[in-house]
């Protein structure tokens, strides 16, 4: 198949391309730069030139695909997620426009949900707030079925981990620590915070693309809850620093993230598709030295 990839030159593209060109798929891949296009090539794939407000682009991509793999959002501002949740709500309506009435796939990224007092599950629906911003977004993709699309959202844990990731939360959270000259976590440390490996979450991916039911809601969750305190103490170890236990606002937007217990399930995933994670845990990864940089 014809796959059309948006956030092509990202982190999780840089698994997830070479998965699907693994499997005998070609790749076409949105960049909006020239060192986008460049990282594009790279891994193998066509390059479409163009964002994802570029929706006369988007529109045609899809529409010539086999099928569509969403990756994309636009980070440039944190503190205004909503912002961000509606440049991808009106970049994936013109990628269903391209896609109604075929039946083609189109698959994309969201966040597994926090619920309090226990693991969220695919059952469960994303949040209101800033945490939950693409939560509407997910649930208006899924509904396409109704114009012939072939939905289906994976939802990526807080950390997507491996071997040369740099802009993800933990690098942010080891250049925070060195910083500070402290590991530090919010209270008695708990909370936990789920991840998976990159390389397993492409692998979901690909599954998806070829084989998820309409409407799929899949959990791409390999370490299903980790203790913030055990995260600090392993990259403390790391980065020969202290652990030391804080209030939430000594750590800002981690701080706040802490005082939550994030703590995520996979098991339908696993039986739907027949995932198994078989790549590192994020503990492994970060005792092998992949985040001491």
């Amino acid at each position: 198949m014809r796959i059309f990839v948006t956030g092509a030159s990202g982190w999780i593209a840089s698994a997830v391309i070479p998965e699907l060109l693994e499997a005998g798929h070609t790749v076409v891949g949105l960049a909006r730069s020239d060192d986008s296009a460049a990282a594009v090539e790279r891994l193998g794939a066509a390059v479409v030139r163009g964002s994802l407000t570029d929706h006369d682009v988007l529109r045609p991509a899809a529409a010539e695909a086999d099928g569509v793999v969403h990756l994309a959002f636009p980070h440039d501002n944190m503190n205004d997620l909503a912002a961000g949740a509606a440049i991808e709500r009106a970049a994936v309506g013109a990628m269903v426009a391209g896609l109604a009435g075929t039946g083609k796939p189109l698959v994309a990224a969201s966040g597994t949900p926090v619920v309090p007092g226990r693991p969220s599950t695919e059952d469960d629906q994303m949040g209101a707030g800033p945490a939950g911003a693409r939560g509407e977004n997910e649930r208006i993709l899924l509904a396409t079925v109704e114009q012939d699309v072939r939905p289906a959202v994976v939802r990526l844990p807080r950390s997507v981990h491996g071997e040369g990731e740099r802009h993800g939360f933990v690098p942010q959270l080891v250049r925070m620590f060195r910083e500070a000259g402290t590991a530090m976590y919010v209270g008695e440390g708990t909370n936990r915070w789920c991840a998976v490996h990159v390389a397993d979450a492409a692998h979901l991916f690909r599954l998806a693309l070829e084989q998820a039911a309409p409407a799929a809601v899949l959990h791409a969750v390999g370490d299903e809850g980790i203790a913030v305190r055990t995260l600090a103490e392993a990259l403390g170890e790391r980065l020969d620093l202290p652990t030391e236990s804080v209030g939430p606002e000594r750590l800002g937007f981690f701080g706040l993230m802490q005082t939550m217990d994030h703590a995520t399930t996979a098991l339908r995933t696993r039986e739907l598709l027949d995932w198994t994670p078989t790549h590192p845990g994020l503990l492994e990864d970060i005792a092998a030295g992949h985040y001491d940089g």
